[in-house]
């Protein structure tokens, strides 16, 4: 008899259970075990905010191996994750097994850790605690609103925008900024100045540069010098002055480390630093956190990776400042620990920064360990943590102050250098935008010795012309900073606003800068014209402090959202008499800058190039917005704004259907072509005098962009499938390959397939044995069969789960769990009503000639030859059935099509919803 303890995914379930022993069975929720179903009516506002839940296939099968284990014990542990979605999943986790009457005699306890350890673990075990009922209150909260404003919010959208895809709470107002930054750059009209430097020469004989700050007396602000005349002029009085210095002004200057990461200060540098994306910076710190394997035993490397907290606990302190002391001596050790406070906007939940969990384990330690993206980010979460109770630089800063004897002019030359590295010999904080130059740390630049009244050699004066730049488009990184600094969004929910927003085609990343698309552009225009308040910054703002005071227990979650709804559905039926030309003329007005851009010459930027007399203007059509000329129909010219990639994809860079990307080592010419169902890369020609020998092709996979694939992008998919490596437990190979269904892993005979994230070509080991984990879930080995000694396997199927011995199949009886199948039923059922597998590919293709009108008078036969790769024993048995009963046959399907109908009718929300699988995405 063991206790039960539930974590969120497999890799941590594993070593928990080595951790806890034999007295304890650890499985896995997989994320959350149920949601929202995707439909209207779901969460309804008149019975008080009432919320319908539903399990999918996944959350049920794992709830029923729960509940399977429960039998008998009398203790369970929900332990998943220490933030407010983890309460969430304990909370689901408790409730459907109440309602199963499965809890009696069984105490249910929560317990939570920040990090992945023997010692944390059996800490947390110790001292377990009741359901946090704020913490659940604010997720039903969050989930209710971005349902509410989901579906809500989107169907509008469709009726008046035609084209546009979604709208989100969140990912409406991060749309928003990046598309009024865009706005910004377009007005942005530059403003020319000029600065003039001059190089000096000490009594020593050494040379610096100063700059000119003081003209006639004057104090020369950035534009005073703007144009060419005035800054000869001012060149010219520097180069007939007579100079010495006025003033040297030395100070120490001391710079103090940042504080260790938190959720969006770590996608922020590693976007800097390392170029990774917020949803693969989360992955991987996934990995790092859920365990990495060092010499047989699996180790959490780093705590818990969603917080908005700066603060570590003591002995991590404790151990931390040891080893700088013991590693860069006791000068770089601050007398007192540092100890740092949050300055975010609505900064909540806080567990502990990210930090490694063991100073010890350096990053050449663990090198060997982990994959390249596991090491750069392990390295740079290490040393941020390390630098973080390390002592303060010291500089020594030095500003000379140079006049001309008559005081026609005054110029400044500024230097410093490092007199104590302190934190810097570990670590400097990278930034978001390259400064200008001249505004750039002087860290490295040194002044030669001077003092007051030195006679000083003018060489060469300098003037030198400059623009005002526009401000800069958003980054990741700075558009995370952004939506932290006024409190938009939370840690568990930047990665996935961000990868929404991409994949509606709403914007683009151009050298890893957002552009906002037209379509993007349009449906933010729409949003601010007719529901302004619900994309204000400050009102989403105000709603989530709102959310924050009800896990802090300080407000009712049905009061915050009877008045947001109040509020919100009254806006939505102000729209329902909205005319379509209202749209239009409300988006061409507030657009025209965007799409008519002022003319140099000052004509009209409305005139149609086309016939010469139309004015063009935006129009709504079937298919999304496009401009179109007054004239029409006399005059049909139009021009799309919003170009399908499905249909567009790179056509303007494909010269006759290809595009030459360069030579394989072996000389053959690698291009990207267009198919009929997409672009694919393709290795050679094919050999005119041998028709059936094809060219190597493979297809380009979602997250590579036909426009910007490289040469070695193409050739790592010319090379697959690629070995990944050797799983830790069976000893078997790994490989990652494209197939028909897209990106998998493959061991043996079982395929687990990737998630659209996930790079097939950098893809690693943890990665591969996460995903196959969830597959062998599906398949389950009973024992040899007494005859041939054969495996007797149950496998789920497409309609319920089957028995397969061999190439005999039959469907495990209707009400039956895969789970509870004995040898001895599985054995009785195979010689009742066992099944051959039918044949797949050309084999199943080659059927008698007379058979051939029968075969059309019965499609079902045909879907037999579509078969899951598990041999779904139930597709074959339909598949089987005389003509006469397929109406029957297709009732299931019909069912499942009618589910997808419904969840296609809106996308809730930003990404911010359940968690399926926090291994593989980053949600909350």
């Amino acid at each position: 008899m063991t206790d039960v303890v539930v974590v969120e995914s497999p890799a941590k379930a594993k070593t928990i259970n080595k951790y806890l022993g034999d007295g304890f069975t650890v499985l896995a929720s997989f994320g959350h075990v149920r949601d929202l179903p995707p439909k209207d009516g779901s969460v309804r506002p008149d019975e008080n905010f009432a919320m319908d839940w539903q399990a999918d296939e996944r959350g049920s099968r794992q709830m029923a191996a729960i509940a399977k284990a429960l039998r008998g014990a009398r203790h369970l542990y929900l332990a998943t994750d220490p933030d407010r979605e983890g309460e969430a999943i304990s909370w689901h986790v408790r409730a459907m097994l109440e309602e199963k009457n499965l809890l009696k005699g069984v105490d249910v306890q929560r317990v939570t850790f920040n990090e992945i350890t023997k010692s944390a673990i059996r800490a947390a075990m110790a001292q377990p605690r009741d359901l946090d009922q704020p913490l659940i209150e604010a997720y039903l909260a969050r989930r209710a609103l971005d349902y509410l404003v989901g579906f809500t919010l989107s169907p509008v959208l469709w009726r008046k925008l035609p084209g546009s895809r979604s709208a989100g709470r969140v990912q409406s107002v991060a749309l928003r900024l990046i598309c009024e930054r865009e706005a910004e750059i377009e007005s942005f009209r530059a403003r020319e100045y000029w600065t003039v430097a001059a190089q000096f020469t000490t009594p020593g004989g050494a040379a610096f540069t100063a700059r000119l700050t003081h003209l006639a007396g004057c104090k020369l602000d950035q534009f005073d010098l703007h144009d060419e005349a005035g800054a000869m002029a001012a060149k010219a009085a520097v180069e007939a002055g007579r100079f010495a210095v006025q003033s040297v002004e030395r100070r120490k200057v001391r710079r103090n480390p940042p504080p260790p990461f938190t959720t969006s200060t770590m996608q922020q540098e590693a976007s800097r630093k390392l170029g990774m994306g917020a949803q693969g910076t989360m992955r991987t710190a996934q990995q790092l956190y859920e365990g990495i394997d060092l010499g047989g035993e699996t180790v959490g490397l780093i705590t818990y990776m969603r917080t908005d907290g700066v603060q570590m606990a003591g002995e991590a302190i404790a151990a931390i400042r040891g080893h700088i002391g013991e590693s860069f001596g006791a000068p770089y050790v601050p007398e007192k620990a540092r100890i740092y406070s949050t300055k975010a906007k609505n900064a909540q939940e806080a567990h502990e920064a990210i930090r490694p969990t063991d100073v010890s384990r350096t990053p050449a330690q663990m090198a060997r360990y982990l994959n390249d993206e596991q090491r750069r980010l392990y390295e740079l979460i290490w040393k941020r943590s390390v630098a973080s109770q390390m002592q303060s630089a010291e500089l020594d800063q030095v500003i000379v102050e140079i006049a001309d004897a008559g005081g026609a002019a005054t110029l400044r030359a500024t230097g410093s250098m490092i007199a104590f590295d302190g934190f810097l010999k570990l670590y400097s904080e990278g930034r978001d935008d390259a400064a200008p130059k001249d505004e750039q740390d002087d860290d490295s630049r040194m002044l030669p010795p001077m003092r007051e009244r030195d006679a000083l050699k003018t060489g060469e004066v300098a003037a030198d012309q400059h623009f005002t730049q526009p401000p800069p488009r958003f980054s990741e990184a700075s558009l995370v900073k952004k939506m932290e600094e006024i409190g938009i969004g939370r840690p568990s929910t930047y990665a996935s606003i961000l990868t929404v927003l991409r994949d509606r085609n709403y914007v683009r990343l151009d050298a890893r800068r957002f552009v906002p698309e037209d379509r993007g552009r349009l449906v933010t225009a729409f949003l601010t014209s007719f529901f302004e308040r619900y994309v204000d910054t400050q009102f989403t703002a105000g709603l989530e402090e709102q959310l924050d005071d009800i896990s802090g227990g300080r407000a009712d979650w049905r009061d915050v959202m009877s008045a947001f709804w109040q509020d919100f559905s009254r806006a939505v039926d102000q729209t329902k008499d909205l005319k379509i030309s209202d749209v239009i003329s409300a988006l061409d007005a507030d657009l025209a800058p965007h799409f008519f851009p002022a003319h140099p010459d000052g004509s009209d930027p409305r005139v149609c190039t086309a016939c010469g007399t139309g004015r063009l203007g935006l129009k709504l059509g079937r298919y999304g917005a496009f401009i179109g000329c007054s004239n029409y129909p006399t005059c049909q010219f139009t021009r799309r704004l919003v170009v399908d990639p499905k249909e567009d994809g790179e056509a303007d860079t494909l010269k006759d259907g290809m595009r030459l990307l360069g030579q394989t080592p072996g000389g053959e010419d690698v291009t990207v072509r267009r198919g009929p169902w997409g672009l694919y890369v393709q290795q050679g020609e094919p050999d005119p005098e041998d028709k059936k020998a094809k060219p190597r092709r493979a297809t380009i996979p979602r997250g590579i962009e036909g426009d910007k694939i490289t040469l070695d992008q193409a050739l790592g998919l010319l090379s697959l499938p690629r070995v990944v490596g050797i799983h830790p437990e069976t000893g078997e190979q790994i490989e990652a390959g494209l197939g028909r269904f897209g990106p998998y892993v493959k061991m043996g005979a079982v395929y687990g397939s990737l998630d659209k994230d996930d790079d097939i070509l950098t893809v690693g080991l943890n990665r591969a044995v996460d995903v196959l984990a969830r597959k062998l879930a599906s398949v389950r080995t009973i024992a040899p069969h007494p005859k041939d000694g054969e495996p007797v396997i149950v496998r789920k199927g497409r309609f319920g789960p089957y028995i397969q011995h061999g190439t005999m199949v039959v469907n495990v009886p209707r009400g039956e769990a895969m789970e509870d199948v004995t040898l001895d039923q599985a054995v009785a059922l195979l010689a009742e009503k066992g099944k051959p597998l039918k044949p797949k590919g050309k084999a199943a293709a080659k059927k008698a000639p007379a058979r051939k009108t029968a075969a059309r008078k019965a499609p079902a036969k045909t879907a037999a030859k579509k078969a899951a790769p598990d041999g779904d024993a139930d597709t074959q048995a339909r598949a089987a059935k005389p003509p006469a009963r397929k109406a029957a046959a297709r009732k299931t399907p019909a069912g499942k099509a009618t589910g997808k109908t419904a969840k296609g009718k809106a996308e809730p929300g930003e990404g911010a919803g359940p968690r399926t699988r926090r291994t593989a995405t980053e949600a909350g």
